[in-house]
């Protein structure tokens, strides 16, 4: 009797116990950024927001947390052959959030896996479209794309996708090792026709500075002779006008009073001064008679003094 007691006694404890626990799990506090999904006797029933809020014990029973914040998922590399058949290991980011939780409850059992999955066969088939060397210069149209793909497809699962992005792309070995070595070449044939350009530039400025060179040295041997010519004319005319305007004054000397006594003297005093420097020790000299008188030779000068005043 006493063990039917305590077994009783027990049994009632534990149903209080029982009742508490449900009490207190009625009373929800829901942080900010999360929502609760209830069900009331296995019915959805309401979604409650962040607040305190009040459930019935034994018939209404939280089923369902969601989270409102942005979530990143990461998208497991995977295997992807191009359109040129090449194989590349592609992962990436994906950046989605919940905007319907009762869809999301509800409308698909997972839509984390089912999302990852949707994005790594979308990214499968764009590849497929596409050549290696256009899927380093598409990685934006690529993520634009599947974007477009799984939010299309999600749109019954409550969820937005808002973007998706390609992490790593990596090429097998061999290929990267070809792709080097493309690159390596390319580099070495800019790098030679810059330099032939180059020494074509150089050669062409030479030869212009050559040019030019010439060109203005001719220009400065045609400017030289031209001056010499003048200084040559000028200097021929100041001589002619010199001499013109001594013989003017000769003449003039010679017509006035005493003229052609002082002419007489003036000619034979060069004609003995140039008589004494003819003979020297080392030379022999061979005159005419008439050189010998000097009265003939003053005759002489006589003669053409007057031949030139007539």
């Amino acid at each position: 009797m006493e063990f039917l007691n305590n077994i009783s006694i027990g049994f009632w404890v534990l149903f209080f116990v029982y009742l508490a626990f449900k009490f207190v799990r009625s009373v929800r506090v829901v942080p900010a950024q999360e929502v609760l999904i209830v069900e009331r006797l296995g019915k959805y029933h309401g979604t409650l927001h962040a607040g305190l809020h009040l459930l019935i014990p034994f018939f209404d029973k939280v089923r369902y947390t969601q989270t409102l914040k942005e979530q990143a998922i990461e998208v497991q590399p995977q295997i992807c052959i191009t359109k040129d058949n090449v194989q590349v290991k592609v992962d990436g980011i994906l950046y989605l959030r919940v905007i319907d939780q009762e869809k999301a409850s509800y409308g698909i059992e997972d839509y984390r896996f089912a999302t990852i999955q949707l994005a790594q066969t979308t990214m499968r088939a764009v590849f497929g479209t596409l050549e290696l060397d256009k899927t380093f210069e598409a990685r934006d149209s690529i993520n634009h794309r599947i974007v477009q793909v799984i939010d299309q497809a999600s749109e019954p699962w409550g969820i937005k996708v808002n973007r998706y992005e390609i992490r790593n792309l990596t090429p097998p070995k061999s290929v990267t090792e070809a792709m080097e070595k493309q690159k390596t070449a390319e580099l070495n044939k800019k790098a030679e026709i810059s330099l032939s350009e180059g020494d074509r530039d150089s050669r062409i400025n030479r030869s212009q500075g050559l040019k030019e060179e010439a060109i203005n040295i001719s220009e400065g041997e045609k400017q030289k002779s031209i001056n010499e010519a003048e200084g040559k004319a000028k200097e021929i005319e100041s001589i002619a006008l010199a001499t013109a305007k001594g013989i003017e004054m000769v003449a003039s000397s010679i017509n006035s009073a005493g003229g052609k006594d002082a002419m007489k003297l003036q000619l034979s005093k060069e004609f003995i001064k140039q008589f004494m420097h003819l003979a020297k020790a080392d030379t022999e000299v061979v005159l005419p008679m008439d050189l010998a008188n000097v009265q003939t030779v003053f005759e002489s000068v006589a003669k053409v003094v007057d031949s030139n005043k007539k």
